[in-house]
């Protein structure tokens, strides 16, 4: 553990502080293995074939004909339906649908747990409980075979709670270890590395999904590898930051609870959102962020189903394909500083989302089977993932009322999980609908499009004058 003492001669201080930033960092680094093998690989793949063979056994046993299209053609993602609690849909669509409600129960449970860290004297106990549980859970997502999707779908929901509390929880971390001016280098550095952790953690998985053959293992055996490795490298990476972070926090500046930590965080919640009205130009931003970032995320969620689905490729290209993507983002993401500096953090911002509209504009005419088309595809998206977002958060840091920011950034997140159901249930319902998952990635275009348009307007100099904040000179 790691505590910056206050009478310390400067450079130990400073010495201090750096040690401690560097430890927040390497939670990034432990919990990128989550979105980026979990939720973009290995679980979309494995869940989404998993369901398809229980809809196929289901159309054995019940029905006298496999499951087919019109033309009498295999298809047992589109046309093979699996069904819950009265509902039936085809197999392809579950994960979609299953992003869509995990996200929603993430907005359930995220502010909970936000309004009992911020209330807390002792956060560390909350951000290890929700990070090792969702590694647990992440881990045994390997007990997943046959046909029991069902409880792939129960695992998947609690890791996904696990890793966005977790992340919630380590946000706050942030203002209580770096000054205002220190905060948009901790954070970017945090950002990049999450990619590059992502990343070499990804490569490794990789090595095993293209030996199997000489290891002696199957397909579906190399995924539920790739689970167990992935709740362990979330787990023993997450005892760095539990080290180094400061265990105790003053909160001798909050007026005792009514009601206990739960209910004063709610109503601090609450008198943030009243008092928020005052800064209209802030929330402008905030909302034309939140349509955007869930383009973002539905993107990076559903790539390796559309490579898969749609352009028919093999698992070991669509990892590659992830691989090209993780480590160009940690290369985006340091572009995007650079451009930023010379012609602000607005037109970098918009420049960005013009390009994720070209990447998918061209992702509707990859050719099948192209895999050099869709590694182009790749690069084009790693290049404006994490520099999108990052911008966006120290962008938004501006226009927060001095002394306020923990309330304003707790905002932030409950409103972006709050809303990033949509692209996912947008992406489900087209597929489902077309029968094609071309007309389901052009139609997250919306979201790029309608941000741009948005974003033109923000007058974001206003903004942060108004939220009582020097304006920047490029913005």
């Amino acid at each position: 553990m790691s505590t910056v003492d206050e009478d310390a001669p400067p450079a130990d201080e400073a010495r201090a502080r750096r040690r401690e930033q560097r430890g927040w960092c390497w939670y990034d680094w432990a919990n990128s293995v989550f979105p980026t093998s979990v939720t973009t690989v290995f679980g979309s793949l494995y869940l989404t074939s998993v369901a398809a063979t229980a809809a196929e056994a289901d159309t054995a046993t019940n029905g006298p004909t496999p499951c087919v299209d019109a033309a009498g053609q295999s298809s047992r993602l589109v046309n093979c339906d699996i069904s819950l609690l009265g509902l039936h849909f085809p197999a392809g669509s579950l994960w979609g649908y299953l992003l869509s409600v995990a996200t929603v129960l993430q907005v359930l449970v995220v502010p909970l747990m936000g309004a009992i860290a911020d209330r807390s004297t002792n956060k560390k106990p909350l951000l290890a409980g929700f990070a090792l549980g969702g590694s647990v859970a992440t881990a045994a997502m390997a007990l997943v075979s046959g046909g029991d999707w069902g409880l792939g779908v129960v695992l998947f929901i609690l890791g996904n709670i696990g890793y966005g509390t977790s992340v919630a929880i380590y946000y706050s971390y942030l203002p209580e270890i770096a000054a205002a001016d220190e905060r948009d280098r901790v954070s970017t550095n945090g950002w990049a590395f999450g990619y590059l952790g992502g990343g070499v953690a990804l490569a490794l998985q990789l090595v095993v999904y293209l030996s199997r053959d000489s290891l002696g293992i199957t397909e579906g055996q190399a995924a539920q590898i790739a689970f167990v490795t992935s709740g362990v490298w979330w787990s023993m990476f997450t005892l760095i930051p539990l080290r180094r972070l400061r265990g105790r926090h003053d909160r001798s500046h909050l007026a005792p609870a009514r009601g206990g930590a739960l209910t004063a965080g709610f109503r601090e919640l609450g008198d943030t959102l009243r008092h928020a009205k005052a800064f209209p130009l802030t929330l402008a931003f905030l909302g034309t962020y939140l349509i955007y970032t869930d383009g973002i995320s539905t993107v990076a969620n559903v790539s390796a189903q559309y490579g898969s689905e749609e352009l028919g490729f093999e698992t070991d290209v669509l990892i590659t394909t992830i691989l090209i993507v993780q480590f160009v983002a940690f290369v985006g993401g340091l572009l995007h500083g650079l451009v930023a500096k010379r012609v602000g953090a607005k037109k970098t911002i918009m420049g960005s989302l013009v390009v994720w509209v070209v990447v998918l504009g061209l992702a509707y005419f990859v050719q099948a089977g192209q895999a050099v088309q869709f590694y182009a595809l790749a690069g084009g998206i790693g290049l404006v993932l994490g520099g999108t977002n990052a911008l966006s958060r120290s962008l938004f840091s501006q226009m927060v009322p001095p002394g306020k920011e923990a309330q304003y950034f707790s905002v932030y997140e409950v409103g972006e999980r709050a809303t990033s159901w949509l692209g996912p249930l947008l992406f489900a319902v087209m597929a489902s609908t077309t029968g094609s998952y071309r007309y389901a990635i052009i139609s997250l275009v919306v979201f790029f499009f309608v941000g741009l348009v948005l974003m033109a307007f923000v007058p974001v100099r206003r903004a942060i004058a108004a939220a009582g904040n020097r304006p920047p000179e490029l913005l």
